[in-house]
């Protein structure tokens, strides 16, 4: 049975279930991370919060982090609906994701690889868990990296990044394929920005331990 982690951002969220659906099928198990990035962004500034990010991942305080949980649980909600009867809810806080404290970004951790026994346990029943990336503390963590290391702690064999661009971006054209070697490269030179930069680190951790990576049409290779 292959495993499948599919990080879904919360641009594309309500038009992704079929490609979910797809890859699920009786060979394959599917268990989707999603981000909620432009709904939490737009309801902090509707609350008067302001909004800001370090390398792609987002400064977190204790009034963000509720506009961050109520953000995921609707995406998580209208996710799960479009997905149908197969979808399980699931927080990342409640589930065990564990992550490192980044107190310079305030509640943000960055996320270690586990394998929670409600997402197994769902997989097992051949139902699709549908996390959002809330992790123990509570902490927020980049959707990314959070899809990355359950990729890892899970064992599984793919991470798709499905996103509102179609892959890497350069020079104006889309990149098919991307070393580790080289993608670090251009993280290290600071020559990425946006939310392209925690998806091609994300990919580049995976990649690197075993699981084949893609960002849309972008194979991240080691």
């Amino acid at each position: 049975m292959t495993r499948i982690v599919v990080k879904v951002g919360g641009a594309v969220a309500s038009s992704v279930a079929k490609q979910i659906l797809d890859l699920a099928t009786d060979c394959c198990e599917v268990c989707v991370v999603h981000g909620a990035g432009p709904q939490i962004s737009e309801e902090m500034r509707r609350r008067g919060l302001a909004v800001e990010f370090v390398g792609g991942r987002r400064v977190t305080s204790p009034q963000a982090l509720e506009v961050v949980r109520d953000s995921f649980a609707a995406v998580n909600a209208a996710l799960c609906e479009t997905i149908g009867p197969r979808a399980v809810p699931l927080f990342g806080d409640r589930i065990g994701l564990a992550a490192q404290h980044v107190p310079e970004l305030g509640l943000v951790g960055d996320p270690l690889s586990c394998r929670p026994a409600a997402i197994e346990a769902a997989l097992a029943e051949g139902l699709i868990p549908v996390v959002a990336p809330l992790a123990q503390g509570p902490l927020n963590v980049n959707a990314d990296e959070a899809a990355s290391a359950l990729a890892i702690g899970l064992g599984a064999e793919r991470i798709l990044f499905l996103t509102d661009v179609p892959g890497l971006m350069l020079d104006g054209s889309v990149v098919t394929a991307i070393g580790t070697g080289a993608a670090e490269g251009l993280l290290d030179a600071d020559e990425l920005e946006g939310g392209i930069v925690p998806k091609l680190r994300a990919a580049v951790t995976a990649a690197k331990l075993g699981v084949r990576a893609e960002i849309g049409e972008t194979a991240v290779v080691a």
